[in-house]
């Protein structure tokens, strides 16, 4: 073959692989790291406490990981523990965490092997005395030596990020105590849906009340047909209807004023 052919013929496969390598979608990195956006600690919120039921996923009681089978906390009343935290980061931004909310590593959240999903908690780096309150709603980290796993942005507000890990107390911040006497106005009601169509919100109402929710009524208001579960008098049974929604399937009410 004349060298101008072979020539020609490489410079072809060579554009072809250009092209293809261009319109091909990144890959996610094979490992963890800081993200190339770097933010300031400033920028990273803590996460606000609030009230809320169980995950649907990531509750256990049991899991298994690597061989070994971990155990859900029936509670976080009460829970602080010291040790060491790492932080995850690229590997994994926008995947589904354990309890299906998408991890976003610029946000205050964590992963703990046994804490109930969702818990709050305050970790503090015993090095430093800086402070985050993080949401913990996914799973890990699975080496025996680390008790808590940050997202990036929450090390980045303990300063720990290029060194890796940290020593740090864990104070879980929950709401047993106060919520059972704490009342509400009488015009608390939980909204379960919004549709234009009647006949939408009316197989909403059948579904929850075969469910075993009560207190459930259709009414229309701005162009729609809207759910409303209550009046609801105390907040810990309005707390316990919103997660018997979630059981059946359907997403968190939430809490209207009528």
């Amino acid at each position: 073959m004349h060298a101008w052919r072979v020539l020609t013929i490489t410079l072809l496969v060579a554009l072809v692989a250009a092209c293809a390598s261009r319109d091909k979608a990144p890959s996610r990195p094979d490992r963890d790291g800081a993200p190339g956006k770097r933010i300031h600690a400033s920028d990273v919120k803590d996460a606000v406490p609030e009230p809320e039921p169980r995950a649907r996923y990531g509750n256990g009681p049991t899991y298994e990981v690597w061989g070994r089978t971990y155990t859900v906390m029936p509670s976080a009343s009460g829970y602080r523990e010291r040790g060491v935290a790492s932080w995850y980061g690229t590997k994994f931004h926008g995947r589904p965490t354990s309890s299906g909310e998408p991890y976003d590593l610029y946000k205050a959240t964590a992963a703990h092997r046994s804490l109930p999903l969702p818990t709050y908690a305050e970790v503090t780096n015993l090095d430093n005395g800086k402070k985050v309150i993080v949401k913990i709603n996914d799973r890990g980290p699975f080496h025996s030596d680390r008790i808590i796993d940050l997202s990036y942005g929450a090390a980045l507000r303990l300063g720990y990020v290029d060194q890796g890990t940290a020593r740090v107390e864990v104070r879980a911040i929950t709401f047993d105590d106060r919520r059972a006497d704490r009342k509400l106005p009488d015009d608390t009601y939980l909204q379960a849906g919004a549709f234009k169509s009647k006949d939408s919100a009316r197989s909403l109402e059948k579904a929850l009340e075969k469910g075993r929710v009560k207190k459930v009524d259709v009414d229309r208001d701005s162009g729609y047909y809207k759910v409303f579960i209550g009046p609801f008098r105390q907040l810990v049974d309005l707390e316990d209807t919103a997660a018997r929604v979630v059981e059946l399937g359907y997403e968190r009410p939430h809490t209207v004023r009528r």
